[in-house]
């Protein structure tokens, strides 16, 4: 009897026993799988935080100088351009004689086909494109390449060089154009981005080569260049090329507010070394509007006056504290300048807000006007400043 309970009270232990290991066992899968669940949330989570660091990256690559670039590229164009120039054999003066002549026939002057290369953009839909008179006021044959590999023939609207700007057209319609800023505003120190085709590089992937800056300098009065007149000029250090000229130099907000034109060279370098010079655009947008509607650009007015500039005499003589600015040495009657009533021997150093600093500053400045225009002209006269103001009469 007693064998029979320590027999039933065995079983109930190993009962006891194997329930106590099923609910342990039960219990030890249940904490695997919550940890297991933890585990994998732990790892999601860290691969979500290793794709939103990723992220953060890739954003960070992008930023408002990408996204400019992004927005204007597709409206900057490469510029091929053929003009014909005329060419003096410099062996000719051999060939005068009638004998050599029937050798080697005339060979005098002949005409030359010349290739060149610059930048420009669009401006409107239909086609019209600003660049540089000297990259394609010459032109006798003009390609654009656009940034889809598309070539197209372009004519000359109208082209100007005193001011280096030249107005071109393509056909087309819906093409890319970028938008017109304003350099009225600029600052110095701000960031700038200077597009286009430096030593024929678009033609190798039809993309515009593209270098940042900041503008260094406005303002900037430069010496005339084959009768071209620079003033007012924008300076930056964003790179410019042989090949740059006539592409865009825009802000960080994708406007343009100039029109790369210059670099600066020293000791027969002629490459970039941080000066690089661009027209403001508010002074593009005055010319490509009138030579859109007429082809050309009117400063047929007269002034009646004739001037020089200041050497050291004339301004010890006068006093002057430098010697910026040109002495008045004629004053024809009745003319605008004798209707202002400027006198000889007056000294002037301004003209609308333009400083004057010898005869090549006054005669470009007068080259921003147009006739039937009234300008203030600052004067010094027995040394007190004066200020006179002049109509720009027809001649």
């Amino acid at each position: 009897m007693i064998s029979k309970k320590i027999f039933g009270f065995s079983i109930l232990a190993i009962l006891l026993s194997f329930l106590g290991a099923f609910i342990y066992l039960n219990s030890k899968i249940n904490d695997d799988i919550f940890e297991a669940q933890n585990n994998g949330k732990a790892l999601l989570t860290n691969m979500n935080l290793a794709k939103k660091f990723n992220d953060d990256i890739t954003n960070s690559r992008r930023n408002i100088i990408t996204e400019t670039v992004q927005k204007v590229s597709p409206a900057i164009v490469g510029i091929n351009v053929i003009e014909i120039r005329k060419v003096r054999d410099p062996f000719s003066s051999f060939f005068d004689d009638p004998f050599f002549r029937q050798f080697f026939g005339n060979r005098g002057n002949y005409n030359q086909k010349v290739q060149g290369l610059g930048s420009g953009y669009i401006i409107s839909p239909d086609g019209y494109i600003v660049t540089n008179d000297h990259v394609a006021g010459n032109a006798a044959e003009i390609t654009i390449t656009m940034t889809d590999g598309s070539h197209h023939k372009a004519e000359i609207i109208g082209s100007d060089p005193t001011s280096d700007i030249c107005l071109l057209k393509i056909d087309g319609k819906d093409l890319p154009y970028v938008e017109l800023g304003t350099s009225s505003d600029l600052i110095i120190g701000e960031w700038v981005i200077a597009l286009g085709n430096p030593f024929g590089l678009f033609e190798l992937n039809d993309k515009p080569t593209v270098t940042v800056g900041v503008i260094s300098a406005t303002g900037m009065n430069l010496e005339p260049i084959n009768d071209r007149y620079y003033l007012n000029m924008i300076q930056t250090d964003a790179a410019i090329n042989g090949g740059n000229s006539g592409g865009a130099l825009v802000n960080s907000l994708g406007q343009v507010i100039g029109m790369n034109t210059l670099i600066y060279t020293a000791g027969g370098n002629q490459g970039n070394i941080g000066l690089g010079f661009a027209i403001p655009i508010d002074k593009v947008k005055r010319i490509i509007t009138e030579l859109k509607s007429s082809g050309k650009i009117d400063r047929d007015f007269q002034i009646g006056m004739s001037i020089q500039s200041i050497d050291a005499g004339i301004a010890n003589y006068y006093d002057l504290r430098s010697t910026k600015g040109v002495i008045v040495t004629k004053i024809i009657s009745n003319s605008p300048a004798d209707k202002a009533g400027l006198k000889v021997g007056d000294i002037i150093t301004q003209i609308e807000g333009y400083r004057i600093n010898n005869e090549q500053t006054i005669f470009g400045v007068f080259q921003e006007f147009r006739a039937g225009q009234e300008i203030s002209v600052k004067i010094i006269r027995d040394n007190s400043e004066l200020t006179k103001k002049m109509k720009l009469d027809k001649r």
